[in-house]
This record gives structure tokens, C-alpha cells and sequence, in this order.
């Protein structure tokens, strides 16, 4: 159960690292800070007494600022576009702490997005998972419709073919820019409400956020084919929910004299990652052998 709660809500930072990586083709390294800014700004706001969805709204708000900072980076200023996350990100980590004014916040006492459900009676578990569900839903709908439009077509020519696009007169730098900022702006939602879930938010929660959003597109598209919008989006969902129930998986086995511990998660999702990225293949040749 915690393994699915923890898919569900980073799955918002999966969708985000997506929509940059696979519809845009750029590498956004700044989602490793912009996770956290959503949690410190919702934290913030909450423990100054405003309202909880009202402190998710404004994180997001704030990832979109911060997204905005690496497309400007690498569209104005013309600097390389992992260049520009590393910087936005380096940036963020002193932003991170003048905003919450300590390296973490602590959230117990406060009134978070679960405490109506909860007040209802509902388990915390259960109102976690089903709250986390419903955003997923409405962000998941919202890219499917959104990918459908005008716009949204434009963005996803912009990562297919950037010349062509410019060739048929479309403004490729507000396209870059509207989706490297919508991309953080998921991710900082997906940090607000991973720090009302914890009851903290801490300066550095945000370290291997790319990694792990990458880990989740690329085994959802194991998964699931991406050979329609809807396909790809719900992919990013189930694969965030296979990832995380891995990781737990491997966290529990002992290897012989050889126990994991959560130091080992980034070689957890390094070995996740290279398992999706070579099972394609391999399931390629099984079938050619087959046949």
C-alpha cells in the first residue's frame, strides 16, 4: 500500500519529467530543485496559516517559475539545455532554504490536504492514495486533452523535429518555454503534496528526482507501447507505480549475507533502469527467435 500511495503522488513528477524529456527531447535537470521548492513553498504557507490547496496551487506556481528560469536559460541566453537545469537547479538549493529559512519544515499539528478526509473518518492510508489518485486523474486528463490542441501539437513537434517546425512558423522558444515550465510546475505539485504526506519538507528531498522520473517513463514505456497519447500518459502512471513496488521489492531481500538498506536506492534505480531500457530488446529477440 505505502509502495502504490508513493507511486501515485510522484507519478505527478513523473508526467513532468516526461513531458520535457519524451515531448520536448530536453533534459531538464532542474526538476531535482523544483520538488522541493513546492514542498518548502507549500510548507511555508501552511505553517503561516493559509490555506493547504491553496499552498499547492502556489507551489505549482512556483515550479513554473522555476521552469521558466531553464527555458529562458537555453532559449534567450542560448546556453545548452542540461546546462541550464544543472544551473537552475544549483540555483534552487539556496532559494530552497531562504524560502523555508532552515534546511526543513516539520508539518505535524498543521491541517494538510488529507485532514477533511480524515476528519471523515477515512484511514490515512486510504484517504492518501485515493486523494493522490484523484490528482493523478485530473493532470493525466488534462495532458491528453492538452497534447490533442493546437498547442500541444506544436510542443510535441517542437521535440520531434525543431528546424520543421521553425520552417512552418511556429515560435519554438514559447514552446520550449511553456513546457519546461508546465513540466516543473508538475513536479512542485508532485513535492507539496509528498511533504504534507511525509509531515515535513526538507531542502534536500528533491536529490534523484530526475533519476527516478526517468526510471518511471522509461518502464512504463516497457510496459506499455506509446503509440497513442493515452497509451504514454497512463504508461507514466503504471510505470511510477512498478518502480516504486520494485524498489520496496528489493529493499526487502537479503541477499545472502547482503541486505539492501535506502542508501542503495540510486544503485536500486540504476539497475531498474537498465533492466527497462535492455528488455525491449531482448523481448525483440526472444520473439524473432520464436518465430
Amino acid at each position: 500500500m505505502g509502495a502504490i500511495e508513493h507511486g501515485l503522488v510522484f507519478s505527478l513528477m513523473a508526467l513532468g519529467v516526461f513531458l520535457t524529456l519524451r515531448a520536448l527531447d530536453f533534459p531538464d535537470i532542474s526538476v531535482d530543485g523544483s520538488l522541493p521548492l513546492g514542498a518548502a513553498v507549500s510548507a511555508l504557507l501552511i505553517t503561516k496559516g493559509y490555506d493547504q490547496f491553496l499552498s499547492v496551487a502556489a507551489a505549482a506556481l512556483a515550479g513554473f517559475g522555476a521552469g521558466a528560469i531553464t527555458a529562458l536559460l537555453n532559449t534567450k541566453l542560448k546556453i545548452l539545455n542540461l546546462l541550464a537545469g544543472i544551473l537552475t537547479m544549483i540555483g534552487l538549493y539556496s532559494i530552497n532554504l531562504r524560502v523555508m529559512g532552515m534546511p526543513n519544515i516539520p508539518l505535524l499539528g498543521y491541517d494538510t490536504v488529507f485532514t477533511p478526509l480524515e476528519s471523515m473518518g477515512i484511514p490515512p492510508q486510504v484517504a492518501s492514495i485515493g486523494l493522490f489518485a484523484t490528482f493523478t486523474v485530473l493532470v493525466c486528463v488534462f495532458l491528453v486533452w492538452f497534447f490533442h490542441t493546437d498547442i500541444g501539437l506544436a510542443l510535441r513537434a517542437t521535440g520531434d523535429n525543431l528546424k520543421m517546425v521553425k520552417a512552418q512558423g511556429v515560435n519554438t522558444d514559447r514552446m520550449i518555454f511553456f513546457g519546461v515550465a508546465l513540466s516543473n510546475a508538475f513536479v512542485a505539485m508532485s513535492g507539496a503534496l509528498v511533504a504534507q504526506s511525509l509531515g515535513f519538507a526538507d531542502v534536500n528531498m528533491g536529490i534523484g528526482t530526475v533519476v527516478a522520473g526517468l526510471a518511471s517513463v522509461i518502464v512504463g514505456e516497457a510496459v506499455l507501447s506509446s503509440s497513442t497519447v493515452l497509451k504514454a500518459v497512463v504508461g507514466v502512471v503504471v510505470g511510477s507505480m512498478i518502480y516504486r513496488l520494485a524498489v520496496a521489492y528489493a529493499l526487502s531481500v537479503e541477499l545472502g549475507p547482503i541486505k539492501l538498506s535506502p542508501g542503495d536506492l540510486n544503485l536500486i534505480t540504476a539497475i531498474i533502469v537498465v533492466i527497462a531500457l535492455t528488455f525491449p530488446g531482448v523481448r525483440k529477440k526472444l520473439g524473432g527467435l520464436r518465430s
